[in-house]
């Protein structure tokens, strides 16, 4: 378990929070680790009945730690590794999800919420996939689900383009279902919270499934597609190339 990944039984409430807010909780292979560890024990838990999903600090979360993620690097054609692990269980997952977003949500702090079920987010608050920008490709199937919620033209600027969007842009096209205003998002978790804890369990998780059940097998067979062609990337010119100059950059922003 990563001492950045606070995990916390309240009732029927397992609340996630990522608190890493030096970092403005970008996630490290070890953080991985403990959100795929609390998203699986949870489907083997029949009394937890709603998951929340927070970020600690200024920020949702600033997605990979990309020093981290470089010198943890798996050999090539390795697929059990942390980050899929927690993908394949997002996409899996049998309890009603409930994400709390402020802030930055960057690469997979975006592409997570396509697999929650219910997406808050304050007003302010900044989506962007910058993969290719990294030499990368996306990853958490989101290139099949944002075409099919955006369309492929927007799907493109957000992928291709690496364009960041807003959170009323976000709710338009329905990644996000509920736009809060600033400084009220606690108060509004704890709203949504009490009134999904208040409904009936088993029609909730029911229905949760329904909704679901339909694109489950896709989506795992898209997630396998993307993580060969990440896994590939991860050793390529063009992402070392681009690494570098991120790093270069964010140095001389420093100084």
């Amino acid at each position: 378990m990563s001492e950045h990944i606070q995990v916390e039984r309240r009732g029927g409430r397992l609340s996630i929070r990522m608190n890493r807010p030096e970092r403005r909780n970008a996630i490290t292979v070890a953080m991985y680790a403990a959100l795929a560890d609390a998203i699986e024990n949870a489907a083997d838990d029949d009394s937890i009945r709603l998951i929340t999903l927070e970020g600690v600090g200024e920020d949702f979360t600033a997605g990979n730690d990309l020093a981290d993620f470089i010198a943890e690097m798996p050999p090539p054609g390795t697929t059990d590794i942390p980050v899929w692990r927690l993908l394949r269980a997002l996409a899996k997952n049998q309890v009603p999800i409930l994400a709390a977003v402020h802030g930055n949500a960057v690469g997979i702090g975006t592409t997570m919420l396509f697999h929650c079920d219910i997406v808050l987010a304050e007003e302010g608050s900044r989506f962007v996939m910058p993969f290719v920008d990294l030499g990368l490709v996306p990853e958490a199937a989101s290139s099949l689900i944002l075409p099919r919620l955006a369309g492929r033209r927007r799907a493109a600027r957000y992928l291709l383009l690496g364009e960041s969007f807003g959170a009323e842009e976000a709710m338009e096209f329905g990644l996000v279902s509920h736009v809060v205003p600033r400084g009220e998002l606690d108060s509004a978790v704890v709203s949504k919270v009490d009134a999904l804890l208040a409904k009936p369990t088993e029609a909730l998780r029911l229905t949760q499934r329904l909704l679901r059940r339909e694109d489950t097998d896709e989506i795992l067979q898209r997630m396998e597609l993307e993580n060969g062609h990440f896994g590939e990337r991860l050793t390529s010119d063009e992402v070392k190339q681009a690494i570098a100059a991120f790093f270069a950059a964010r140095t001389k922003k420093a100084s």
